[in-house]
C-alpha cells in the first residue's frame, strides 16, 4: 500500500518543481523572437556584401554587360517581366510544378521507405533495385517521359516527382531501421501492431530524420524543375532560362537564377516551420 500511495506523491511532486520553472520561463519566451530577429539581418551580410561587389565589379567596368550585367540592369529586366504580365506566371507555374512533383514523391516515398523499412522481405527484395535507380541521372529520364507521357504538364511533374522520392525514401527508410528495438517491443505488448504501431510508435520516432528527407526532397525538386522545362516547356523560370540563354539575354538569366533561389529558401523556411511544430507535436 505504501508503494502505491508513493507515485502520485512523487508525481505530484514533479509537477510541482517544473511549475516554478515553466512560470519563471514566461519572460524568456519573448527572447526567441529578438534572436530570430538577429539571426535573419546576420543572414543578411553575406547577400548584402555579394550584392556590393556586384555593383562594384560592373560598375568598374571588371565585367562587361555581356558578362554580367550590373544588378539594375538586373532589376530592368524584372520590371520589364512584370508589366508584360509575364514573371508571375513563370513564377505560379514553376511553383505549382515543385509542389505537385514534391507532394507526390514525398508521399510515395514515405509509402516506400516505411515499406520497405519494416519488411524484412521488401528489404531484400527491392533495395538493390531502387539503389540502383537512384543512381540514374535526372536528364536520363526525360527521353522516356516523352515517350511514355507525351510532352504535356504530368511530363513535368513526374521528373519532379522522381526528384523528390528519393531523399524521402532515404531517410525514413534509414530511420526506421534505427528506430529503438526495445521501444518497439514495449508497444507490441501493449497491443500495438501494423498500422498502429507504425503511426504511434515508429513514425513519431523518426519525425528529425524524415523532415531531413523532406526538406532534401524540396531542394531536389527545385533543381529537377530546370530539367523538367526543358521538356518543351513554354512557361517557368527554368524556361525563362534556357529561353534567355538562346537570346542572349543575360539580365534574364540571373533574374531567374535568383528567383529560383529565393524562392527555393522560402519555401524551405516555410517547410522549417511545420518541422519545428512536427516536432514539439511528435519527437
Amino acid at each position: 500500500m505504501s508503494a502505491d500511495h508513493a507515485t502520485p506523491v512523487s508525481t505530484a511532486g514533479l509537477e510541482a518543481s517544473r511549475a516554478p520553472a515553466t512560470a519563471g520561463a514566461v519572460p524568456a519566451g519573448r527572447r526567441p523572437g529578438g534572436r530570430r530577429l538577429l539571426t535573419i539581418l546576420l543572414g543578411l551580410i553575406v547577400p548584402a556584401l555579394i550584392l556590393l561587389a556586384w555593383h562594384l565589379s560592373t560598375a568598374s567596368g571588371f565585367f562587361r554587360p555581356s558578362q554580367l550585367p550590373s544588378p539594375a540592369s538586373v532589376l530592368a529586366a524584372a520590371v520589364d517581366l512584370v508589366e508584360r504580365g509575364q514573371l508571375a506566371t513563370h513564377i505560379l507555374i514553376s511553383t505549382q510544378r515543385v509542389v505537385l512533383g514534391f507532394l507526390i514523391g514525398s508521399v510515395l516515398g514515405v509509402l516506400a521507405g516505411a515499406l520497405l523499412g519494416l519488411s524484412r522481405i521488401a528489404d531484400v527484395l527491392l533495395t538493390p533495385t531502387v539503389g540502383a535507380l537512384r543512381a540514374v541521372p535526372s536528364l536520363a529520364w526525360v527521353p522516356l517521359l516523352v515517350l511514355w507521357i507525351g510532352i504535356n504538364e504530368d511530363s513535368k511533374v513526374t521528373l519532379i516527382s522522381i526528384g523528390a522520392f528519393f531523399p524521402v525514401f532515404t531517410t525514413l527508410y534509414l530511420g526506421l531501421r534505427h528506430v529503438d528495438r526495445n521501444l518497439v517491443e514495449a508497444a507490441r505488448a501493449f497491443g500495438l501492431n501494423g498500422v498502429r504501431l507504425l503511426t504511434t510508435v515508429q513514425l513519431p520516432a523518426v519525425v528529425p530524420a524524415l523532415f531531413s528527407g523532406l526538406r532534401l526532397a524540396l531542394a531536389q525538386s527545385w533543381l529537377f524543375l530546370v530539367a523538367a522545362e526543358l521538356i518543351a516547356s513554354s512557361m517557368g523560370l527554368g524556361f525563362l532560362l534556357t529561353d534567355s540563354q538562346q537570346t542572349g539575354r543575360v539580365d534574364r538569366i540571373i533574374l531567374a537564377i535568383i528567383l529560383l533561389a529565393v524562392i527555393g529558401k522560402t519555401t524551405d523556411a516555410l517547410l522549417g516551420i511545420a518541422e519545428r511544430w512536427a516536432v514539439r507535436r511528435w519527437a
